[in-house]
């Protein structure tokens, strides 16, 4: 089968990255491991995917990069995080400083980012602040109208590559009783500033990403021309909440390249490691610990799947489903990072024993995941909010759902829009509304797999309370409690579980197949409390001894379904 020229450009850089790794390479593991300790920059990694052209990638092609693939950027962000997190976060970085331009549409100030970024500048998105976390709303720093222009004044903190970089997306407001509509983006091109009107305090140590440009921006009388504002005045908000829909998609690529990273090293220590006098490969309870750790990363995968396909297929959906993967695709992560350090034991903490501490690394690096562009409680909040749209239209069986839905993991894509998505969604989100549907296909498909029917039924039951819920909650003034909460986690799950639905109504792969059903079962134990079949898992776990960790092969030589 011949590839495309987004799985090209994927294998391309796999095959890079898999020379980078050799020793003296710029992706050494000794090398990543002592920069780590000293808290340095990764300089000659960040370099090596500048000369392979990844920064091109972050750029749409209206706007001269080669951008018109969203799942194909994601993937290449999780092969870089497959090697390391701090190289990932601090490259990756400039495609969610830049996509407020995108997202703003077509102008010449899109353009000439979109040169700038694929000749090698590096872009910072300046939201946050001291004291406000999430809540950009309450953000401090002003823009003041000056003749030509604006003067900004104020801090933002917090910021990945503000030391370094030439640009600063910023967030300012620009109405002094702010609002949704009282603040504005400005894109910053710090050498265009004049002297001694911004400064970078000094990097911040972090527990994790230590080598990354973790610092701050100070403006203090910085004036830009008009040219400068992204959008139109008093939409930066709305231009944010719509960018963190791209960006929270993309966070994804980081916990799958971690979770990668970790069951590659759980099947090396597990083969060779002996405990007790038998081979740990041989005992029931690290293979059932294998597969269920693989059938995670098959939940997330599936989620990232629909999610980053929807970006182009249903972007008027990305409100709900960004926001889910964001929440649950970094949990189920770390869930599962949890579990293979309870397979390595002592050697997950040790950095000088097993592959120079690459597990304990890729642990903490993975924390700040799940903090970025909102954590999973603002996420959950988010979709709190939304509870009744998403509920009330649950229950109908759409006999084609399967195949109206099919562009969601299969098949040619529209081109990319970043114009077109929304703040809310028209209605429900399609994917779960389909569920029954879904179910009525497979059913029908597999008439006499009993097993796969009692998993069906659980699904069926365990969705239809969900929305039930949802539709029957009523928002109390103030913040939503701990029950509300819990039921946007449970919505997540039933999406993760609709995700699987949707790709066994297409796949015929038997390893696809098998990763979908075990990551079924994981989703019916966690919304139903219905134990999965251990042999399954034991199934998915020969898959990981034999190579296979993802739902697609390892360079997207062929469909798996």
């Amino acid at each position: 089968m011949r590839l495309s020229t987004a799985q090209d450009a994927v294998r391309d850089l796999q095959d890079s990255l898999a020379g980078w790794r050799q020793e003296g390479g710029p992706f050494s593991p000794a090398l990543l491991a002592r920069l780590d300790a000293d808290e340095a920059f990764p300089a000659a990694a960040c370099q090596a995917l500048d000369d392979a052209g990844l920064a091109a990638s972050y750029v749409p092609a209206g706007h001269g990069g080669r951008l018109t693939d969203f799942p194909k950027v994601v993937a290449m962000i999780r092969a870089v995080a497959r090697h390391d997190l701090t190289v990932a976060v601090a490259h990756g970085k400039t495609f969610l400083g830049a996509v407020s331009v995108w997202v703003a549409g077509p102008s010449d100030l899109a353009d000439r980012l979109g040169r700038q970024i694929a000749d090698g500048a590096v872009v910072c998105w300046g939201l946050t602040e001291r004291g406000h976390g999430s809540d950009v709303l309450a953000g401090e720093l002003t823009g003041v109208r000056v003749p030509g222009g604006w003067r900004l004044d104020g801090e933002k903190w917090l910021i990945n590559n503000a030391t370094r970089g030439r640009f600063a997306c910023v967030l300012a407001r620009t109405s002094p009783e702010g609002g949704a509509r009282g603040f504005t983006l400005f894109l910053v091109d710090k050498r265009q500033l004049p002297a001694g009107s911004f400064r970078c305090p000094g990097k911040i140590r972090t527990l994790g990403i230590r080598g990354a440009d973790i610092s701050g921006l100070s403006l203090d009388g910085a004036v830009v021309p008009d040219s400068a504002m992204v959008g139109e005045e008093g939409k930066g908000a709305e231009t944010v909440l719509k960018a963190l829909q791209l960006t929270r998609t993309a966070c994804a690529a980081l916990s799958l390249g971690a979770l990668d990273h970790a069951i590659d090293l759980a099947r090396q220590f597990v083969v060779d490691r002996s405990l007790y006098g038998r081979s740990l490969v041989a005992m029931p309870l690290v293979r059932d610990g294998l597969g269920r750790i693989a059938a995670r990363l098959f939940l997330a995968e599936a989620v990232t799947i629909v999610t980053t396909r929807a970006v182009h297929v249903a972007p008027q959906e990305m409100s709900v489903l960004s926001a889910v993967c964001k929440a649950f695709v970094p949990t189920v992560a770390s869930q599962a990072l949890a579990e293979v350090g309870e397979l390595l034991g002592a050697r997950g903490y040790l950095t000088d024993t097993f592959a120079h501490g690459a597990f304990a690394k890729l642990e903490r690096d993975h924390r700040i995941v799940e903090i970025f562009d909102g954590t999973t409680p603002v996420n959950r909040q988010m979709l709190i909010g939304q509870f009744p749209r998403l509920g009330r239209t649950y229950g109908e069986t759409d006999h084609m759902a399967a195949q109206r839905l099919t562009a969601l993991v299969a098949g040619a894509m529209p081109g990319l829009a970043p114009s077109s998505l929304r703040l809310t969604p028209p209605s429900g989100c399609e994917l779960t509304l389909a569920v029954p549907g879904l179910l009525f296909s497979l059913r029908r498909r597999h008439p006499h797999d009993a097993s796969l029917h009692a998993l069906l039924d659980s699904v069926e039951s365990a969705c239809a309370d969900v929305h039930a819920a949802m539709s029957a909650h009523r928002a109390a003034p103030g913040t939503p409690g701990p029950a509300a909460f819990r039921l946007a986690e449970r919505y997540e799950w039933c999406v993760a579980a609709a995700a699987c639905l949707l790709l066994l109504s297409h796949v015929r792969s038997e390893r696809t197949v098998l990763g979908l059903r075990a990551g079924l079962q994981l989703a019916v134990e966690h919304l139903a409390g219905r134990p999965g079949d251990d042999d399954t898992f034991a199934a998915v776990a020969e898959q990981v001894l034999g190579g296979s960790v993802t739902l697609f092969t390892r360079h997207q030589e062929t469909s798996p379904w």
